[in-house]
């Protein structure tokens, strides 16, 4: 069942169980952090809580946001209906096979929020979309990076998250497709835990050099941190950590 939950602004997306968010979200749209004159694409857009997020808070030029699952495209305009919102573009596309539904070459910076688990990897959710949203059931980390790397003009960026444990393959697939890691954060629940999730940036292009910044701590004693805080607009974080 389709329901509207607030975001910031007075903005209002439309959600499902199939398509939802989480605090990655949040923490993406934020690491990516678009300028005013960037043209923007998301891939794997979901109910296109990334687009909103980026429209409300850093209002870049343009934004196209593409998932290939229909729901998720449909509820995407609804929220864009509703909010009667411009410069967003939902795309219903493969996004390893986009032809000329996305122009190539033309873009400052693409975002990602992949699936976590590689295909075979561990037990399977339930449910089509739980599975292609969570499972490189129907692209794999080399196909988003590949595609990306299509869409930048030299010198823009990718910027994606994934869980720790995929920081390898995720380098080694921007590396193979021109795109240099640049940018590197983890984040997790608190100081003295291990990072639940890394937040990346790469290059088109770009020449071999990596920073590391200061870990992102979700709380701070037994509420959320100040940044984290800061992140959402002063709300309270969602499920997804």
């Amino acid at each position: 069942m389709e329901k509207f939950e607030p975001l910031q602004k007075g903005i209002e997306i439309c959600v499902s169980p199939e398509h939802k968010f989480g605090t990655d979200a949040f923490l993406l749209a934020d690491f990516a952090a678009p300028r005013r004159k960037d043209r923007v694409c998301d891939l794997g857009t979901g109910c296109g809580i990334i687009p909103l997020l980026m429209k409300i808070k850093f209002e870049p030029e343009l934004i196209y946001g593409v998932d290939i699952q229909e729901q998720a495209i449909r509820q995407f305009w609804t929220t864009l209906e509703k909010n009667a919102l411009d410069g967003i573009t939902p795309v219903l596309g493969d996004l390893k096979d986009l032809g000329k539904a996305v122009p190539k070459g033309y873009f400052d910076v693409v975002t990602c929020n992949p699936p976590y688990k590689a295909a075979n990897a561990g037990i399977e959710s339930l449910g089509e979309a739980q599975r292609i949203a969570r499972h490189e059931i129907l692209c794999n980390i080399n196909d988003v990076c590949k595609t990306a790397a299509g869409l930048l003009k030299f010198g823009g960026k990718l910027c994606i998250c994934n869980r720790p444990e995929r920081l390898a393959d995720v380098i080694t697939a921007m590396k193979n497709n021109n795109i240099e890691p640049k940018t590197l954060r983890f984040v997790a629940k608190n100081y003295e835990t291990s990072p639940w999730l890394f937040l990346i940036e790469g290059k088109l292009g770009g020449k071999p050099f990596m920073q590391v910044q200061p870990t992102l701590a979700v709380r701070d004693g037994d509420g959320f941190s100040e940044e984290l805080l800061g992140i959402y607009g002063g709300d309270k974080a969602k499920d997804g950590y």
